[in-house]
């Protein structure tokens, strides 16, 4: 647990980040008339923690890559922890409802990374 927070501590700390944007009661703003941004937002949030996983991972793992470890680390997992965020502020809220649609966006978000860490960032920081 504490080799993940010593490998890992940019990623966590954007997890926690999104953790608590998903459960706050947000104030409504002018934002709120642009259609979709909120669609947006969730890519963000995800190609941020998607993102970061794969920098980290590349950082620490120069010498090596390891393809299934980065698929359900950094690609499986935060599509898996944005389906469980979006049933918790379903059935957990009153005031935040689950989406389809922002579960599109969250897994979209988090391809987007992995097709940016897989084509730009691994050629740069993987050493042959």
């Amino acid at each position: 647990m504490f080799s993940y927070l010593k490998k890992y501590p940019l990623s966590l700390t954007i997890i926690a980040i999104v953790i608590y944007l998903s459960f706050f009661k947000p104030p409504h703003t002018d934002l709120d008339k642009i259609p979709n941004m909120d669609k947006l937002v969730h890519i963000c949030m995800y190609l941020g923690i998607s993102g970061m996983l794969w920098l980290e991972y590349l950082l620490k793992h120069r010498n090596k890559f390891n393809a299934k470890r980065i698929f359900f680390g950094a690609i499986l997992a935060p599509i898996l922890f944005s389906g469980c965020i979006e049933l918790l502020q379903e059935y957990c809220t009153t005031y935040r409802g689950g989406d389809w649609l922002d579960f599109a966006a969250n897994s979209f978000g988090v391809i987007l990374a992995s097709l940016i860490g897989y084509f730009i960032l691994r050629p740069k920081l993987i050493q042959k």
